[in-house]
């Protein structure tokens, strides 16, 4: 008999991390096959600007959240509950409520973090106590061993698995059919700041004023941050209206068109919630040499010269030091990108990803 598991997760819209790999279990044919899946979605963000915002009408959707959660409880009587819940700030008090009336109703829980944050907030009283009462009696998913510091805390090791992301596999060559005179550059990501948006723009200032040839495409959504007025101000005052292009967001095969284009993917995060980045997959699968940060995982993702280069945060002249180097070398771009290709197809396809989830759950139901 199948095991019964209710899984409480984000899925799109709006696009981010975790809501990605939450349609990609909800989607995923092996897992739907393996046990007796139900799903109800956790986010309450119509999109990506309405994150974090407080509204009757986003109160009333967690209203009916927590009544369609009970329900399901009682109607289905899961041997487990897969959750992934916000690390901190105002949406983790809204899932901690979840959490512990899971706990009240005698649900076996395994709680799956896309985020981090938890080791900045330990130290207020109130956030301390909470965590203790939530982390206690659960399971924890981390998509990496270099996030267990945020935990430490309030979780034993034995308590956790560890599972990085994957992504879909892409059906054509993608290191053919690039024959850009130009170097193109890309940055992919929603227009945040600590994304490193403007740190990438004072890199890319840098390079020009040495005379280096180059076109940098940013593809992303606008944010409360960064809407695409503002990013067009922050270009000109740079002398980089010439360089760089805004195209706004790109999902799907508009999305591919700019990865196949690219010849060095950039991704200068500082984000304070940053664990595993998706687009950083992406690019790797697409024969991309990647420039990025040591935020979070991504040190496990990007072998520091070898599948790419890890800069300091928040260091435009480091940044811009390492995308010189790519731009004035096409074989060891080439080289990088083919390196970064094996890896992905080593450790971060989804065929790894749900065998990886499909163990951790039948674990997490037998422990």
């Amino acid at each position: 008999m199948k095991y019964q598991i209710l899984f409480i997760l984000h899925l799109p819209p709006p696009v981010h991390g975790a809501s990605m790999m939450g349609k990609y279990i909800h989607d995923s044919g092996i897992i739907n096959k393996v046990f007796e899946c139900h799903y109800i979605n956790l986010s309450t963000a119509k999109d990506l600007t309405d994150i974090g915002k407080i509204s009757l009408k986003k109160i009333w959707k967690y209203v009916r959240l927590i009544r369609d959660i009970f329900i399901a409880v009682n109607t289905i009587k899961p041997q487990l509950v897969y959750i992934t819940p916000n690390a901190c700030g105002g949406a983790f008090y809204k899932d901690f409520l979840i959490v512990e009336m899971l706990k009240m109703m005698r649900c076996k829980i395994v709680a799956h973090y896309h985020n981090k944050g938890i080791s900045t907030r330990q130290d207020k009283l109130l956030d301390n106590i909470l965590y203790r009462k939530f982390f206690k009696g659960i399971k924890i998913i981390l998509l990496s061993e270099r996030l267990y510091s945020d935990v430490q805390k309030y979780v034993n090791t034995k308590n956790i698995f560890y599972c990085p992301n994957g992504i879909p596999p892409l059906t054509v060559d993608t290191l053919k059919g690039r024959s850009n005179r130009v170097v193109h550059l890309l940055f992919l990501s929603n227009l945040i700041i600590e994304k490193g948006v403007l740190v990438l723009l004072d890199a890319l200032k840098i390079i020009k004023d040495k005379g280096l040839s180059f076109i940098c495409d940013f593809v992303g959504d606008e944010t409360n941050e960064i809407n695409a007025a503002r990013f067009c101000n922050e270009v000109s005052e740079r002398g980089l209206s010439d360089v760089v292009v805004y195209h706004g967001r790109k999902y799907g095969e508009e999305k591919e068109i700019f990865l196949n284009q690219a010849d060095v993917f950039v991704f200068p995060t500082y984000y304070h919630n940053e664990c595993f980045p998706l687009v950083l997959l992406e690019a790797m699968q697409h024969g991309l040499p990647c420039v990025s940060t040591n935020e979070g995982a991504i040190a496990d993702i990007i072998d520091d010269g070898h599948t790419g280069y890890i800069v300091a945060k928040n260091d435009s002249i480091m940044l811009s030091e390492k995308i010189e180097i790519l731009i004035k070398n096409q074989d060891l771009r080439l080289k990088m990108g083919e390196a970064g290709i094996f890896k992905y197809k080593r450790y971060y396809t989804m065929d790894e990803y749900v065998k990886n989830i499909e163990n951790i759950l039948t674990a997490a139901v037998k422990g």
